[in-house]
């Protein structure tokens, strides 16, 4: 499960991955409608969010390789909405604009196209690369009586990440966070922690171990990226244990600060390339040696990424034109598709336009 909190205060929860096959359109279908109902969406947004999925499923059912749907819920404030993001490894789409035409659809959908499930949609964002494979994310939120979605635009989160068990199992071991420290100088923007935990192994014992790592992350007065892998080292003990990064963004002062212990993996993206950010030997609740803290330069108009070891780390996002350009979430799921192993539990998270 994920769990964002930041400034503008985006919760996620992950409910359910619907992997390719014949039935991948009427499961997503019928649980996106039980879903949108169920978190308060009148039945005319309903039945909007219901086809929207509908024909992004037929999409990827129909034309992609290797596809799946992630169905779940996000938050913000007191607001719930529904948000889905398509997975696929192919064929790619030549001429982006062109798929999102009105009137546009592939044989075999529904037929309202993919540029209707963007104005259905109060965010949309596709990114596909020829050849490897495209990732579609869209989000759906109550609308007030002149049909102005209940959270703007503007208001959405400059962190998204995905999370996806091993092949095999409904939970995942992996969960990742965010929070913001506020005590920062007047006028400056404020200070955001970064969590993610691989917990040992999969399934619950280690869903168990990384949703206490959240709990902590969360419940600690230290803000600071070795304060806060200590409370989770505390917090894991009678737990499998994991692997936990926290990095800390100070966009004042243009730096991220980064503490790790295991196999989690943390880069800085931009055009010139990435930075690896150095963790520790170690299992956070059990051997964990003299935490130390690392300090680099944000990158300009860049991002940072961080993964469990389901992602292998041979990804370039330089062979991914434009990926840097995308919402946090289309990022995340591309880089989910392009280095993402089935035998491990897999997660990563994108902090992106917070500095």
């Amino acid at each position: 499960m994920g769990a964002v909190n930041t400034a503008t205060a985006l919760n996620c929860e992950d409910i359910a991955w619907f992997r390719d096959g014949a039935s991948l359109a009427a499961a997503a279908r019928g649980a996106a409608a039980t879903l949108a109902r169920r978190i308060g969406l009148n039945s005319h947004r309903a039945a909007e969010v219901a086809l929207a999925v509908t024909e992004a499923a037929t999409n990827v059912q129909r034309h992609a390789d290797d596809g799946a749907l992630l169905l779940r819920v996000v938050r913000s404030g007191d607001q719930a909405g529904v948000e889905f993001l398509t997975v696929d490894s192919g064929p790619g789409m030549t001429d982006v604009p062109a798929a999102l035409a009105d009137g546009s659809s592939s044989a075999g959908t529904l037929g309202i196209g993919l540029g209707a499930v963007a104005r259905l949609a109060d965010q949309f964002d596709l990114h596909s690369v020829p050849g490897r494979g495209t990732v579609m994310a869209a989000q759906f939120w109550p609308r007030t009586a002149d049909g102005r979605a209940v959270v703007a635009s503007r208001d959405l989160s400059t962190a998204a990440g995905v999370t996806r068990p091993i092949s095999g199992e409904t939970v995942c071991g992996d969960a990742w966070a965010v929070r913001t420290d506020d005590s920062v100088a007047a006028g400056d923007r404020p200070a955001i922690l970064v969590m993610l935990c691989d917990g040992l192994g999969h399934g619950p014992l280690a869903a168990r171990a990384s949703q206490a790592a959240v709990k902590a992350f969360h419940d600690t007065r230290d803000l600071s990226p070795a304060g806060a892998l200590g409370a989770i080292h505390l917090a894991l003990r009678g737990t499998r244990g994991g692997a936990v990064a926290v990095a800390r963004i100070e966009p004042a002062a243009g730096r991220v600060l980064y503490c790790g212990i295991g196999n989690v993996s943390g880069f800085l993206v931009g055009d010139d390339g990435r930075r690896a950010l150095l963790s520790a030997p170690g299992i956070v609740g059990a051997q964990m040696r003299r935490l130390r803290t690392f300090e680099e330069a944000l990158p300009a108009h860049g991002a940072l990424v961080m993964h469990s070891d389901g992602l292998t780390e041979r990804w370039d996002h330089g062979t991914l034109p434009g990926l840097l350009s995308h919402t946090p979430l289309v990022m995340a799921g591309q880089l989910l598709r392009e280095a993402g192993v089935r035998r491990d539990d897999a997660s990563v998270v994108v902090i992106k336009g917070a500095w």
